[in-house]
C-alpha cells in the first residue's frame, strides 16, 4: 500500500513541475501590428470649452496609419521585457475644429524605438495544457482560458519629420525633430494556437515637445499627446530542450 501512495506522490510532483516548465518552452516571442495613429496638437480641434475630456478632437478624417515590429522575453509567465519599432503618419488640419478660418494643415512622418515592459494581469490558461500544446489543438472550451490581457509602459523617442501648407509654412515650425516620449497602453490577445497570438492594442504616448504637428501656439498648455490603435500578430519560438528547464516537449 505505501508503495502504491509514494508513487501517487511522486507522479503529483512530476505533473506540478511538468505544467510548470510548460510556458518556459516558448520564452521568445515576435509580434507584428498594423493600425491607426492620431496626434492631438496645436492644429486642428476643438477649444476646451467646446470639447470636454477631448472627446470631439478624434477623427477618423485625421487618423494615419502606422506599423510596428516587437521582440519580447518572457522573463516571467506575467512579465515581458519587450523592443519595439514603429513606423507612421499624422495628419492635422483646422478644417474641423476652432481655427477653420486659419486653415493650417501638416502631415507628419514618425520613427520611433522603444523599450516596454508588459504586465499581464489576466494570463491564459491555455499554454500551460500539454495537450494542448502537443495536439496543437485550436479549440479552447472556454474564451477566459484563451484570453491574455495585459498593461505595457516604458520609454523611447520619436523622431519626426512635419511639412504643411502655405498658411503654416509662415508661421509653424516644419522639418525634423526627435523627442523623448512615455507610453502606457493596454492590450489583449487570443491564443489561435501553441505558436500564434491575435489581439488588440492601444497605446497612449506623451511627447516631451509641442511640435509634432509643426505648431505651437502661445495658448498652448501642455505637450503633444498621440494615440495609436493596432491589431498584432504574436509568433512564440520554441525553444531548445536544453534551454528551458527539466520539461520541454516539441
Amino acid at each position: 500500500m505505501g508503495k502504491y501512495i509514494f508513487t501517487l506522490m511522486l507522479l503529483c510532483l512530476v505533473s506540478n513541475g511538468l505544467h510548470a516548465q510548460l510556458w518556459q518552452t516558448r520564452r521568445w516571442e515576435v509580434a507584428a501590428g498594423i493600425g491607426t495613429s492620431q496626434v492631438f496638437g496645436d492644429v486642428g480641434g476643438f477649444s476646451p470649452d467646446e470639447n470636454i475630456l477631448g472627446i470631439r478632437d478624434m477623427s477618423i478624417r485625421q487618423s494615419r496609419f502606422n506599423v510596428n515590429l516587437n521582440g519580447k522575453y518572457r522573463i516571467l509567465r506575467n512579465l515581458n521585457a519587450r523592443v519595439s519599432l514603429t513606423t507612421g503618419f499624422f495628419h492635422s488640419s483646422d478644417i474641423r475644429g476652432s481655427n477653420v478660418r486659419r486653415g493650417f494643415e501638416s502631415s507628419t512622418s514618425y520613427f520611433e524605438p522603444l523599450a516596454l515592459v508588459e504586465y499581464y494581469f489576466i494570463k491564459n490558461k491555455a499554454e500551460n495544457n500539454y495537450l494542448f500544446l502537443k495536439n496543437s489543438g485550436r479549440y479552447i472550451s472556454s474564451l477566459i482560458k484563451s484570453l491574455d490581457v495585459y498593461a505595457f509602459s516604458g520609454g523611447g523617442a520619436n523622431f519626426y519629420n512635419v511639412t504643411g501648407n502655405e498658411a503654416l509654412e509662415e508661421r509653424g515650425t516644419l522639418g525634423k525633430g526627435n523627442s523623448v516620449i512615455l507610453p502606457v497602453g493596454l492590450g489583449a490577445s487570443f491564443v489561435f494556437s501553441p505558436d500564434l497570438n491575435f489581439g488588440v492594442e492601444v497605446c497612449g504616448r506623451y511627447a516631451f515637445t509641442d511640435f509634432l504637428d509643426g505648431y505651437s501656439s502661445q495658448y498652448s498648455q501642455s505637450k503633444d499627446v498621440y494615440y495609436t490603435v493596432n491589431i498584432t500578430a504574436i509568433y512564440k519560438i520554441k525553444v531548445s530542450p536544453k534551454n528551458s528547464g527539466p520539461y520541454s516537449f516539441r
